[in-house]
């Protein structure tokens, strides 16, 4: 099957994302996923036949609504002769705007994965609990930092890093004690070290084991105890196959978890998380250079560079949500952009200070990314969820760039 674009996976996310804010009043939101072997005639039929059982709704409003959003996925139906690769999902009713007053809304998604399962909900919010599995990050990394001191374990799912547990050692350093002759104390300290491998293990088990999304496990720690742990198979056999490698870190706490994956930076260079620090390190380089080097941010500055060709990579943060506004005043005519969260802002005119009309709307993000396509641009997005996201998002706007050549 083929994949969404990284553009139409933004896209879904960001109507999914309105989905969710969505109320109704009484039971008028219908919820319809439609998978990609259903054929569509099956599903007007069934349509139909809700549309014939919803007069029996009491509710005058509730009944109208009901049938009127039937009505409009039948009507959008008729276009289709067969659904998406990935299939459809219909998201169509009336939410209340106020006391006594609702607005139909439709959304029609294609989701990044196929749908499973035909499923027909009408309620007073939107079922989306199939989407949230679908966008949840599937990579999935089990973390290991361990010495004779302590251990950490923690998970790598998708971009964060999820400490799970911090076991301390009772296992006694290697020094002599009064009266006690070497070779036992030495055994003593062998038992007390394996007894504790075997409680990390215990842990890594319970912890690991059940998740089915899991693509592997790294173990880090300081000198040779982390490979020594590894070579004596102390985990479950499943998880013991799934040791990508062992790796040197300084710390064996929570910061050694993120050692970790710094360390694992080649092993682990295919997953988005490696990807976005290599892109923001780069910018950052740039960056740090007398003169900026190639580096570009700002939403001004980055639009201009792209329409002369200026910009080899457009790094957008995922969690960016900003419109483009066309506005015009009402009163004198006078006309500018405005840019804000959503369509709703108000812009006063800079000529008599009336409130100006919204003319048109303009998602800034598919704004920018066509603007980089028509320039041979490349488009990273990059996630809110890691550190290098958050940075991109709160220091520069969610919008950068690494440059051809510089520009002034």
């Amino acid at each position: 099957m083929t994949e969404l674009t990284e553009l139409q996976k933004y896209e879904f996310r960001r109507s999914f994302e309105e989905v969710r804010k969505i109320a109704g009043r009484g039971t008028e939101l219908i919820s319809l996923y439609i998978p990609p072997s259903r054929q569509i005639s099956d599903v007007a039929a069934y349509l139909r036949n809700e549309y014939s059982q919803s007069s029996n709704i009491k509710s005058a409003s509730t009944r109208k609504n009901v049938q009127s959003a039937i009505s409009s996925i039948l009507a959008r139906l008729k276009g289709l002769r067969q659904p998406p690769e990935h299939g459809l999902v219909f998201f169509v009713g009336h939410r209340s705007t106020s006391a006594d007053q609702t607005q139909m809304i439709q959304y029609v998604l294609e989701p990044p994965d196929p749908v499973q399962t035909f499923i027909y909900r009408c309620d007073s919010g939107f079922f989306t609990e199939p989407l949230d599995q679908m966008l949840e990050h599937k990579d999935t990394y089990g973390l290991i930092v361990i010495d004779r001191g302590e251990a950490t374990i923690g998970i790598l799912h998708g971009k964060r890093i999820v400490p799970i547990k911090n076991i301390p050692s009772l296992v006694p350093s290697k020094h002599g004690r009064g009266g006690q002759s070497a070779r036992r104390f030495e055994r003593l300290i062998e038992i007390a070290a394996h007894e504790f491998y075997k409680k990390v293990a215990d842990v890594v088990n319970e912890s690991l084991l059940s998740n089915k999304e899991l693509k592997g496990v790294l173990v880090g720690g300081p000198g040779a105890t982390k490979d020594f742990f590894v070579k004596s198979e102390y985990l479950h056999y499943e998880l013991q196959k799934k040791v990508i490698d062992t790796f040197d870190t300084g710390y064996t706490d929570e910061y050694g978890l993120h050692e970790l994956v710094e360390r694992a930076r080649e092993a682990l260079r295919g997953i988005d998380l490696m990807r976005e620090k290599d892109l923001m390190q780069k910018l950052f380089e740039e960056i740090r250079k007398p003169d900026g080097g190639l580096s570009i941010y700002g939403e001004e500055q980055v639009r201009n560079a792209l329409m002369i060709g200026a910009v080899d990579k457009l790094l957008l943060s995922e969690d960016m949500r900003k419109v483009k506004l066309d506005l015009k005043c009402p009163s004198c005519g006078f006309t500018k952009e405005g840019l804000a969260r959503d369509s709703t802002v108000e812009f006063k005119c800079d000529k008599c200070q009336k409130i100006m009309d919204v003319e048109q709307t303009h998602d800034l993000v598919g704004d920018l990314h066509k603007e980089a396509e028509d320039h041979n641009t490349k488009v990273e997005f990059v996630s809110g969820e890691s550190e290098e996201g958050e940075l991109l998002k709160k220091a520069f706007g969610g919008i950068a760039g690494i440059l051809r050549f510089r520009v002034n």
